[in-house]
């Protein structure tokens, strides 16, 4: 042996190994393990016995590959480093472990063409698929969802499960609280052109202004970060408003730390209004005035659709599975002055 190369690494014990020292075929000790019921419970035990000893486990990814039956679960996300998702992942994780799945969580850093590598990867692998705040056509949507059963979160989709939060009654609750306030006119900063929910915050938006007889500005895009949000408070010292509802809490608080540094005073000044209610919106200075939604549930709720569509045929309409909004009131909002 080479002294430079160090001592051979161990390797693990095989089905031969195990065959070889039960004196039976590996296609019995293969049989043990996958259907007990077709081996001789003794010899059954016997097998089990000498696998132990000698340190063999089975793969069961290898033996599922064939029949697509992994007990895997995918969940690509957006950004894992936006706290958004940590209760999602939460959520989704504890119902696909009771039902007896591992999931496998990717980070796709908002890029399209990351996620379309992502799905590339684990649809050879996993049972079926959540794809949280996609920013993907419909259309390349699809193409994955005949691959694997799919779920999409946080966006709506005729022919796909969808779960979303109910945007419309969460933006109307918001306008309501910043008119009640006396606030007259409200900037909405807007989050990626990709995201289906922003479309859906705007319109929403509009729709409870015009009822309530009031004129929306809107300035944007800009990343869903705390860096996009020091990029919107820039944008809006040049037209300001007395009240602004930003697309994400991330962004919110970037915000109001760039209108702080620029001599705004939150909330004297400029009320400002989150969406999502994320871990820490509630530990910024002022803490902030945000409409939650449900994550924890939004995960769990995704993952048990999934399971419900594993090995059935999916409907072509499917009605979106809609959770509920609610306007939490902090500090970031006041009294029009």
């Amino acid at each position: 042996m080479d002294p430079t190369q160090g001592p051979p690494r161990p390797t693990s014990p095989t089905i031969y190994d195990v065959a070889k020292a039960c004196g039976v075929a590996p296609s019995t000790v293969s049989r043990a393990f996958s259907r007990p019921g077709r081996v001789n419970a003794e010899t059954a035990e016997r097998i089990r016995k000498v696998a132990a000893e000698l340190g063999y486990r089975t793969n069961p990814l290898a033996r599922g590959l064939p029949t697509g039956k992994t007990s895997l679960l995918a969940l690509i996300v957006a950004d894992v480093t936006n706290p958004f998702f940590f209760q999602i992942i939460r959520g989704a994780e504890q119902v696909a472990r009771k039902a007896g799945y591992t999931m496998l969580v990717a980070d796709v850093e908002e890029s399209m063409e990351t996620e379309r590598e992502a799905l590339d990867r684990v649809i050879p692998l996993v049972e079926g698929i959540v794809l949280a705040t996609s920013r993907l056509s419909d259309s390349s949507i699809r193409v994955a969802a005949k691959q694997r059963p799919t779920v999409v979160l946080n966006r709506v989709m005729t022919d796909i499960p969808s779960v979303v939060t109910d945007n419309a009654r969460g933006m109307r609750r918001a306008v309501e609280h910043l008119v009640e306030l006396g606030h007259t006119t409200i900037m909405y900063v807007a989050g990626p052109e990709a995201s289906w929910v922003d479309g859906m915050r705007w319109r929403s938006l509009r729709e409870a202004t015009y009822e309530l007889e009031l004129r929306p500005r809107r300035i944007g895009p800009f990343p869903p970060t705390v860096d996009g949000g020091l990029a919107a408070a820039r944008a809006f010292g040049d037209s300001p408003t007395s009240a602004v509802i930003v697309y994400n809490d991330l962004m919110a608080i970037g915000m109001m730390r760039g209108l702080t540094e620029m001599g705004t005073r939150i909330p004297e000044d400029v009320s400002v209004v989150g969406f999502d209610n994320i871990f820490g919106s509630d530990f910024c200075t002022p803490p902030l005035t945000t409409v939650a939604a449900p994550l924890h549930n939004l995960g769990a709720f995704a993952i048990k659709t999934l399971l419900g569509r594993l090995g059935t045929d999916t409907p072509r309409t499917l009605r979106p599975a809609l959770l509920p909004s609610q306007l939490i009131v902090r500090g970031s909002t006041a009294r029009r002055h």
